[in-house]
């Protein structure tokens, strides 16, 4: 909220000090200097002092009256050259003195003014200027009431500043959480906010969106878990039908030897489809599972047997596989069984792939816990490293199922390990393969 208040606040200030001081230049442009207005009502007394009583006496009176003038006011009254007094001022403020105006100074707290344009007050006075100086002129006084009215209009738009921003901040705060509830994958969260809210609007299309998102997958969770399930009574009945074949090959007199190792042949081949078929419903029932699970349950359990069970129970394979886990690995909490899932998933694809060596390792952190799998085989591109978990992507080099697999274990291994607040990404393994990296926090 401080952000966005001191945002708005200095964004509004900054525009009514750029209005002030565009009003101020065109005002002078076309009215004349405001601050010289200032200047002239504080001069006010000595000016109707010269226009209205010197001025308005006979002649012979104007001395006297300029003398008495003088002996009264504050304000120091001189008689100047003209030409000195051109000398003192800009070309616009010498055309109004040739007029025979007051021309002020605020700067030197004074104004200039002829005697008479005509000679006639007395001799030559048609070349003197009545100079005024040490007026009350107090520009300072004025500016700081200025920065006065400027301060107090600025603590008055404090209040309704702090109240709009608090009421948009408490709304973005609003849709923040939506977003991060709804990518943690809590697929209900939705925006509760009031139509009188600046960002309802934004908030409804939101909604819209999570609900129609929420649809969509949920379909498709649907769809799969429903598919996986009515597969599951075809592949029965397939078993039960290649169990009674397999019993006829067995049946010496079925056609003679030649054509019973036929049919034994072909039945194998047939039941490792089936196989196949079977272990692909499997996974997708795996996936269906975890991605209506709400959370992994958490109970505390060693760490390292659970990994040295998972490398123990690999097959055994021409490459070969280390395992360094360090002493102090300890207990966490989590559900063993699925992150033993996930890491036997990372450790078969990591031995699809390698050339000699495959690598088990992990250590414990401050805040977390380290899983790392790693092989020296040919690796995984950078432009591709986000898609090997996705469900049934396999790179070019793997499209056969026989080393590549259905796609799914990788994306099963990094949903069982999201459910555990944790991250699994891949990076560039100093064995020259791909490194698999399981983070968990303590």
């Amino acid at each position: 909220m401080n952000r966005l208040f001191f945002r708005f606040f200095v964004l509004v200030m900054l525009s009514i000090t750029a209005a002030t001081f565009v009003i101020y230049f065109v005002f002078a442009r076309l009215f004349g200097d405001p601050l010289e207005d200032i200047a002239r009502r504080q001069a006010s007394a000595q000016i109707f002092l010269i226009e209205q009583y010197v001025d308005q006496a006979a002649a012979d009176e104007w001395l006297g009256r300029l003398n008495k003038v003088r002996e009264v006011s504050s304000a120091h009254f001189d008689l100047v050259p003209l030409a000195q007094a051109r000398a003192a001022l800009a070309a616009r403020q010498q055309a109004a003195l040739a007029r025979g105006e007051i021309v002020l100074d605020p700067a030197q707290r004074a104004f200039y003014r002829r005697v008479d344009t005509a000679g006639m007050r007395y001799v030559g006075s048609e070349d003197e200027v009545i100079h005024a100086w040490n007026l009350p002129i107090d520009l300072e006084q004025a500016l700081a009431m200025e920065v006065l009215r400027y301060v107090i209009v600025a603590l008055a738009l404090l209040v309704p500043i702090a109240l709009w921003s608090r009421a948009h901040w408490k709304a973005l705060q609003s849709l923040s959480r939506v977003a991060d509830e709804f990518g943690a994958g809590r697929l209900s969260a939705r925006a509760q906010l009031q139509p009188a809210d600046a960002v309802y609007p934004l908030a409804e299309r939101i909604n819209a969106m999570a609900e129609r998102i929420q649809g969509l997958l949920e379909a498709q969770k649907n769809l799969l878990h429903s598919v996986s399930h009515e597969l599951r009574t075809p592949i029965a009945r397939l078993e039960f039908g290649l169990e009674l074949l397999a019993e006829r090959a067995a049946d010496p007199g079925a056609g003679g030897p030649a054509h019973a190792a036929a049919l034994v042949k072909r039945i194998g081949a047939m039941g490792g489809d089936l196989a196949e078929l079977n272990e692909l419903v499997n996974e997708l029932l795996s996936m269906s599972k975890l991605d209506n699970a709400g959370a992994a349950q958490s109970l505390p359990f060693a760490l390292a047997p659970m990994l040295q069970e998972c490398a123990d129970g690999m097959h055994p394979r021409p490459q070969q596989l280390d395992c360094e886990v360090d002493a102090g690995l300890g207990s966490i909490d989590g559900d063993r069984r699925l992150l033993a899932r996930a890491v036997g998933n990372l450790l078969r694809n990591a031995e699809k792939y390698a050339a000699r060596q495959v690598l088990l390792s992990a250590r414990r952190l401050e805040d977390r816990v380290e899983i790392a799998v790693e092989d020296d085989g040919p690796g995984i591109p950078d432009d591709e490293a986000e898609r090997v978990f996705e469900p049934f992507y396999r790179l070019d080099r793997s499209r056969d199922r026989a080393t590549g697999g259905f796609g799914l274990g990788l994306s099963i291994a990094r949903k069982a390990v999201l459910l555990h607040g944790g991250t699994l990404h891949v990076e560039r393994a100093s064995l020259g393969g791909a490194r698999f990296v399981v983070k968990l926090p303590l």
